[in-house]
C-alpha cells in the first residue's frame, strides 16, 4: 500500500480513539456520594509548618503519628490507599521525615506480629514511574506477605485526550521494564525508559489518601490530604478520622478500586465478618437519619457537586473559608465571585505554587486564579512556604445554624473534581460546638491570622498578604488557561 494512503486510515484510527477516550465513564462504585451517617467520635488532625519572627521553620505534625497508631492497634483488617508512597526527592531534598520507610516498617512489623491479619495497600503506578523503576518499599511489603495493588489507571477517563488517544492506540501495548532505562529519572536518581515519559504525560492518578482499620468494637477511617512521601514530609496537611458506618462506606469505596484494578484480591482476601454490604445496610437501617452532626463520603465528581452546592447556597452574612494547594476550577471561581457579590464573606488561602520537591515553579495556576479573585474583591492570602508545600484542600461554610466542612484529597481543579482522578473527601455538617468543627475553625483562623495553633510557643507566620506573590503576567495567564482547558498540565 502506498504510504500516502495510510494517512486517512491513521487519522480515522486516532479520531476514533479520541472519541472513545472522551466518552469513557468512571468505573462502577466511583464518583459517588454516600448517605449521611452520624458523626461518631470525629477528630481533625493537622500538620502545620510555619516560620517564627527570626525566620526559623517550625514543623508540628499529627497525621502520620495517628496513622501509625491506628495500624498498630488493628486486629481484623488494615486497608490503605495512598497516592505517593516513595522517597523521591528531586535536586534539593526537602525531607523532614522518612515517611515511606516509617510506614513500610510499621506495616511489616504489624504483619510479623499477626501473620493472619489482612493488610491491603493500594497505590498509584507513579510510585514505580509506571513500571520504569523498582520501588523498594512496595517490594518489601510484598516480601512480607502484604497485598500491594497498583491502580489500573487505564480504567479511568483521560484528562489529556489529545495525547491519551495516541498513547492508548500505539504506546500502552509495549508495557515497561524496571531499571532498564536510558533517560534521566524526572524525580530522582537513576534512569527510566521512554515508556515512563509516554505514560507520565497522560496526567492521571489514583490521588486518594485513606486508611480503614478496626478499632476496638468499631471501624475507623482516616481521610487526608497527606502522603507517605519523604519529599512531602514537611508539607502542611489536614485529616479527618471518623468511626462507624462512614468507615465501612470508605472500605466499600476502596473495594470498588480493587474491583477494576485487581479483582482477585476481593475473592482471595479474608475480609472480616461485618464489613460486607449487608453489614453496612444493617447499620444504615439502625442509624438516626435526623442527627444534627453528620458525615458523608464523597468521591470524584461528587466532590465537585458538594463544593458548588456549598458555595452557591451561601447567603449574605455567611462565611466561606478555603485553603487549597491547587485551585484552577473555572466553575468554582465563578461561584465564589457570585457569592461575594451576594454579600458572602470569603477568605481564600492558596499555596504560591513556587516549590515542587526541590524545583522552582512558575506560580501556575494559583497566582492567576488569585488575581481574578482579588480583583473581584475577595480576600486572598498565601501560605508562607519555604521549600515545603501548603498541601491542604478544604472548605468551611459558616451558616447561621451549622458549619459545613469539606476536605480530603481533592485539589480544586478540573482533573481532581471532574471525574478524571480518583479522589476521596468527606463532608461534615454540625454545629460549632462539635469538637471536630471547633478545631477546624481554630486551625483556619490560626493560619489566616498568623496565630500559634493550640498553644505552640512563640510567633508563627503561616500566611503572607496577596501582594507577596501577585502576578500580572499576561503570558502566564494565557498559559494557565491553555493548560487547564486542554489537560496538558500536572494540576
Amino acid at each position: 500500500m502506498h504510504v500516502g494512503r495510510l494517512w486517512p486510515i491513521t487519522l480515522c484510527v486516532l479520531v476514533g480513539a479520541l472519541m472513545l477516550v472522551s466518552c469513557r465513564s468512571m468505573p462502577a462504585g466511583t464518583s459517588t456520594a454516600s448517605p449521611f451517617h452520624p458523626l461518631n467520635n470525629a477528630i481533625l488532625l493537622a500538620d502545620n509548618t510555619a516560620v517564627d519572627a527570626q525566620g526559623q521553620r517550625h514543623i508540628e505534625q499529627e497525621i502520620f503519628d495517628y496513622t501509625f497508631r491506628l495500624i498498630e492497634q488493628a486486629e481484623q483488617l488494615v486497608l490503605l490507599d495512598m497516592f505517593l508512597f516513595n522517597d523521591f526527592q528531586g535536586p534539593n531534598p526537602e525531607t523532614h521525615r522518612a515517611l515511606a520507610q516509617e510506614l513500610t516498617q510499621t506495616l511489616i512489623a504489624k504483619k510479623a506480629a499477626q501473620p493472619e491479619l489482612p493488610i491491603v495497600v493500594i497505590t498509584d503506578p507513579f510510585n514505580t514511574l509506571y513500571g520504569g523503576i523498582s520501588n523498594t518499599y512496595l517490594n518489601q511489603l510484598r516480601t512480607a506477605g502484604i497485598t500491594v495493588v497498583l491502580t489500573k489507571l487505564t480504567a479511568l477517563p483521560d484528562s489529556n485526550p489529545s495525547w491519551s488517544a495516541l498513547w492508548r492506540t500505539c504506546c500502552q501495548w509495549f508495557g515497561n521494564k524496571a531499571d532498564a532505562g536510558w533517560l534521566p529519572n524526572p524525580v530522582g536518581d537513576g534512569k527510566v525508559t521512554l515508556r515512563t515519559y509516554l505514560a507520565l504525560i497522560n496526567f492521571k492518578a489514583n490521588h486518594r489518601k485513606t486508611l480503614v482499620v478496626d478499632e476496638g468494637d468499631t471501624w475507623t477511617a482516616l481521610i487526608t490530604s497527606a502522603n507517605p512521601h519523604d519529599g512531602s514530609s514537611a508539607h502542611s496537611n489536614t485529616a479527618v478520622v471518623a468511626s462507624g458506618p462512614i468507615a465501612l462506606t470508605v472500605l466499600q469505596s476502596e473495594q470498588a478500586v480493587l474491583e477494576f484494578s485487581a479483582p482477585h484480591v476481593l475473592t482471595q482476601t479474608p475480609w472480616p465478618a461485618g464489613t460486607g454490604p449487608e453489614a453496612l445496610e444493617q447499620q444504615l437501617s439502625q442509624q438516626q437519619q435526623d442527627t444534627s452532626a453528620r458525615i458523608q463520603l464523597i468521591t470524584e465528581g461528587a466532590i465537585e457537586n458538594a463544593l458548588l452546592a456549598a458555595i452557591n447556597s451561601a447567603e449574605a452574612g455567611e462565611k466561606l473559608w478555603l485553603e487549597v494547594f491547587y485551585f484552577s476550577h473555572t466553575q468554582l471561581q465563578r461561584a465564589l465571585v457570585k457569592a461575594h457579590q451576594r454579600g458572602v464573606e470569603i477568605n481564600v488561602i492558596l499555596d504560591p505554587n513556587k516549590d515542587a520537591f526541590g524545583r522552582e515553579k512558575n506560580g501556575i495556576p494559583n497566582r492567576q486564579v488569585a488575581r481574578k479573585l482579588h480583583q473581584a474583591g475577595i480576600s486572598v492570602r498565601w501560605c508562607n512556604t519555604h521549600g515545603e508545600q501548603c498541601h491542604s484542600k478544604w472548605l468551611l461554610k459558616q451558616s447561621k445554624g451549622e458549619i459545613e466542612l469539606i476536605m480530603g484529597s481533592a485539589n480544586f481543579t478540573r482533573r481532581n473534581l471532574s471525574d478524571f482522578n480518583l479522589e476521596t473527601n468527606v463532608r461534615l455538617i454540625a454545629s460549632q460546638e462539635e469538637a471536630v468543627i471547633r478545631r477546624a475553625l481554630a486551625l483556619y483562623q490560626s493560619r489566616w491570622n498568623n496565630q500559634p495553633f493550640e498553644g505552640a510557643q512563640g510567633e508563627r507566620h503561616y500566611t503572607v498578604p496577596y501582594e507577596a506573590y501577585e502576578d500580572n503576567s499576561r503570558w502566564r495567564r494565557f498559559l494557565y488557561q491553555v493548560m487547564e482547558r486542554t489537560g496538558w498540565s500536572s494540576f
